[in-house]
């Protein structure tokens, strides 16, 4: 047999370099549905052996019913009436189900194929949420195992999405919708509101929140724990709310199968909010994180005929940390946009990208007693494919205040300054090589993105 040449070697072992996907499911509104017994099983799409010239794909939303994708010899994606019925993770078999009109499509079957679409080994599968596959699935055909009563069974193995788009184009941001959000409280006096088009509008603040946003409130305070050996103690508490509209962001441009020439994955948006600090903080250490809430959202976005599920996690939180003993009462607004991601070039392979322009501006602020307090209102956001991580950043909004004291006779004189303040920090994970570029051996930091100002200042007698 002839050996394979450096080039071609390579190719085959980027070929097998990938995860084991397991999809989510979305929820209500333009993102599809997770598959269950009573929905029936999504549709898939399929590549045909033609490889045909470069395309540029559009990326929307999915619709609900849409057709996922299988795919076969290295052609281009197209839709297909094959489903995944069902899914095992262990042992990575899947039963495809097909349909009895139309010759196959499968690059293996002949011109005079029987008048049913089944799969065959080599093509691609890429299915939204599935029975067994709620983060929906991304595999490549190994193997037929035989006809079932729901379809075909198929041994399969972990693919990417280079080997199934191959030298196609996409780019695009879809605004994710925020009925499918879950929202999970931690802690009392946590409420959600949100608005879409449809004049649809749930939750207390509602009517309030524009279109296509989300907005969490923390009803009335959270409150610092108050336990032995805590590194902040006291009375300070944070009451306030978080408003977000998230938005996806996806391109893709192949070169050639397995190796594209770049690509990008990420989570946008504008974020609002308003927050109020008050109490006594005292002593140092670690700044103490309360987290507030937990979201998690799962939409398909179409990119071309391909479905694919992204997962998206946030936790909204406060932090608070002091040094020495300071009282301080703080109402501030935010507001800005954000943009977190993992960007990617033949050149220079994975790049985080990190940028943020929010501002504040400050409703009330004083303080008094000596030291300084920092405490922020964040949220941690992690947004990944088919069931895998890829980018984790900490969005961190905040609030720093010091006050230095002098003591004379009667009295203690001393000045305050407040500032307002973003950190954004985060990492891109081993997962993103599920776009078919080559594996890196440890996360890579985001970077730390630190931006403050002076919000208010004051001087004279301390209380």
């Amino acid at each position: 047999m002839r050996k394979l040449s450096a080039r071609h070697a390579l190719i085959a072992a980027l070929a097998t370099i990938s995860l084991s996907v397991s999809g989510c499911s979305a929820g209500t509104g333009a993102s599809s549905p997770a598959a269950s017994d009573a929905d029936g099983p999504r549709p898939t799409s399929i590549v045909t052996s033609d490889p045909g010239p470069s395309r540029q794909l559009a990326v929307a939303a999915a619709p609900k019913g849409e057709p996922t994708a299988v795919a076969g010899g290295g052609g281009k994606a197209k839709k297909s009436p094959l489903k995944v019925a069902s899914y095992d993770r262990k042992s990575r078999r899947a039963v495809i189900s097909g349909t009895k009109k139309g010759p196959s499509t499968s690059s293996s079957a002949s011109p005079n194929a029987p008048a049913e679409d089944v799969p065959a080994v080599g093509d691609i599968i890429a299915s939204g949420p599935a029975p067994g596959a709620p983060d929906g699935l991304l595999a490549k055909v190994t193997g037929v195992a035989g006809k079932t009563g729901k379809g075909t069974e198929v041994r399969t193995e972990p693919s990417t999405l280079g080997a199934l788009l191959g030298d196609d184009k996409a780019d695009g941001t879809v605004p994710v919708d925020p009925a499918s959000v879950g929202v999970e409280p931690l802690v009392q006096g946590v409420k959600v509101s949100w608005a879409k088009a449809g004049n649809i509008h749930v939750g207390p603040q509602g009517a309030k929140v524009p279109l296509g946003s989300l907005r969490i409130d923390v009803g009335a305070s959270v409150p610092l724990p108050v336990t032995e050996g805590a590194p902040v103690t006291g009375g300070a508490s944070v009451a306030g709310y978080v408003q977000l509209a998230p938005e996806v962001e996806f391109s893709y441009n192949g070169s050639s199968a397995f190796t594209p020439d770049s690509a990008f994955l990420g989570l946008t948006g504008d974020w609002t909010s308003q927050w109020e600090l008050k109490g006594r903080a005292s002593a140092g250490g670690k700044p103490v994180r309360i987290p507030f809430a937990k979201l998690h959202a799962d939409p398909v976005i179409q990119v071309g005929p391909v479905p694919v599920v992204v997962n998206l996690d946030l936790t909204a939180y406060v932090q608070v940390a002091g040094d020495g003993t300071v009282t301080v009462e703080v109402k501030q607004d935010l507001k800005g946009g954000f943009r977190i991601g993992g960007s990617y070039t033949k050149a220079d392979g994975w790049k985080p990208v990190s940028t943020s322009d929010i501002t504040s501006t400050p409703v009330r602020a004083k303080a008094t007693a000596a030291g300084q307090v920092k405490a922020a209102l964040g949220a941690e956001a992690t947004v990944g494919l088919y069931g895998a991580v890829g980018v984790t950043a900490d969005l961190a909004p905040y609030v720093r205040g010091e006050v230095s004291a002098a003591a004379t006779p009667g009295s203690v004189v001393g000045s305050w300054k407040i500032y307002g303040g973003v950190d954004l920090a985060g990492w891109l994970q081993l997962q993103l090589s599920i776009f078919g570029t080559p594996v890196f051996e440890h996360r890579i930091p985001l970077g730390t993105l630190h931006r403050e100002w002076p919000l208010a200042q004051g001087k004279g007698a301390l209380v």
